[in-house]
């Protein structure tokens, strides 16, 4: 049959079911089924069973749930205040002053959360009543917020890469790796456009409130020592081999829970409301990655990649042409649907055309999360603004 036929059935199924409210997960097991059923011979019901029990059995993804939670107890607990008190004295002194604290802490619990919404709503829910109380500029900080709290994505550990290694088969390990150095970079520029815009907008940053000295500075850096143990902790046994990024995770769980017991404030409460809301986030998440997992398999028995694999070797379309088109696709989906969607939803149809061009998929990957991440605060499907709006 031909390829439009099959690709406009099929979109014609996703859009219907996406339109009226339906489970990303369930979308992608109907779109599944329809492309088995109607365009190929093979048992539907069967390799729907096994596929799905095959990606929820990963081991690659006994790393995701414990990531989440490890943010999760940080989320509830006294670790992420500490981090402002830390930070502020130091960022006071730059253009824009304590606006960069927005951007240092979202960096800093990205490393430790994994999250993008965790981080938004963790350091959203202690910067935000400072500075609007100081009399920063309101849309400033919440508009720098919501681009900082995309870091939870870039710097490991992170979620959107676990699912991308999962789909891509990509060693999760050096996933971590190579998102460092984008996300440091990354920082730098979102601190450097506050320094801008304090520049040519001098008369919406407050004065500087208080000087402190370099002594004052250093004692209270002591409340960022927490976090960075956990972080070093983490990322330091994956990067030295030392652990891989699921024994890594179970490492900043146990670290998490006794950094906030030290601190006083892990209560029964606060550990059961940690768990729940890991269980509920881990389980969403591998609903999804089920439900892709099926889709993929049921569009290689359609040949529907190959085939468009192939028409784009005949193409000889550069791999930077191609690139250009998929990240004004990548754009457009993100107005409508959250980041771990859009990537287990494209998967399946655009890594055979990106391997065909010979993009990497290690690069891919960190393109990937770096278009997603545009996605997190593009309306009208903007996560991080519905986050920060709550």
């Amino acid at each position: 049959m031909e390829l439009w036929i099959i690709s406009a059935v099929l979109i014609a199924a996703l859009a219907v079911l996406l339109v009226a409210g339906v489970w990303i997960a369930l979308t992608l097991l109907g779109v599944g089924w329809v492309a088995m059923v109607l365009f190929t011979h093979s048992p539907a019901g069967g390799l729907m069973a096994t596929t799905v029990w095959g990606s929820s059995t990963s081991w690659a993804l006994t790393a995701l749930p414990l990531f989440i939670w490890m943010g999760e107890i940080l989320f509830r607990t006294r670790i992420s205040e500490d981090m402002f008190r830390g930070l502020a004295p130091w960022m006071a002194p730059l253009p824009g002053r304590l606006m960069h604290c927005n951007v240092a802490g979202c960096g800093i619990f990205a490393a430790i959360s994994g999250s993008s919404a965790a981080t938004a709503a963790t350091i959203g829910r202690i910067t935000i009543p400072e500075l609007l109380k100081r009399g920063y500029d309101e849309t400033m900080t919440v508009g720098s917020l919501a681009g900082a709290g995309t870091l939870g994505l870039l710097i490991p550990p992170s979620i959107i890469m676990i699912v991308y290694g999962v789909a891509a088969d990509v060693s999760i390990a050096r996933l971590f790796v190579a998102g460092v150095l984008p996300g440091i970079m990354l920082m730098l520029m979102f601190s450097g456009y506050i320094v801008a815009w304090a520049l040519f907008n001098p008369g919406k940053t407050p004065p500087r409130d208080q000087f402190t000295t370099l002594g004052e500075k250093l004692h209270a850096a002591r409340h960022l020592i927490p976090a960075v143990l956990l972080i070093g902790a983490v990322i330091g046994s994956i990067y030295t081999g030392v652990a891989t990024p699921t024994e890594a995770a179970v490492i900043g769980v146990i670290g998490a829970l006794v950094l906030a017991a030290a601190s006083g404030s892990l209560s029964w409460r606060t550990f059961e409301a940690s768990v729940m809301g890991a269980t509920k986030t881990s389980c969403m998440i591998a609903f999804i990655l089920a439900g892709a997992a099926f889709l993929t398999v049921a569009m290689a028995f359609t040949g529907v990649p190959r085939i468009m694999a192939q028409w784009i070797g005949e193409q000889g379309f550069a791999a930077w042409q191609l690139i250009a088109v998929l990240t004004v696709l990548y754009i457009i989906l993100g107005c409508f649907i959250d980041g771990i969607s859009m990537v287990v939803l494209t998967s399946s149809v655009i890594l055979p055309s990106v391997k065909a061009a010979g993009i990497d998929l290690l690069w891919f990957g960190i393109f990937v999360v770096l278009v997603v991440e545009m996605a997190q605060i593009t309306p009208p499907v903007g996560f991080n603004l519905f986050v920060l709006q709550g």
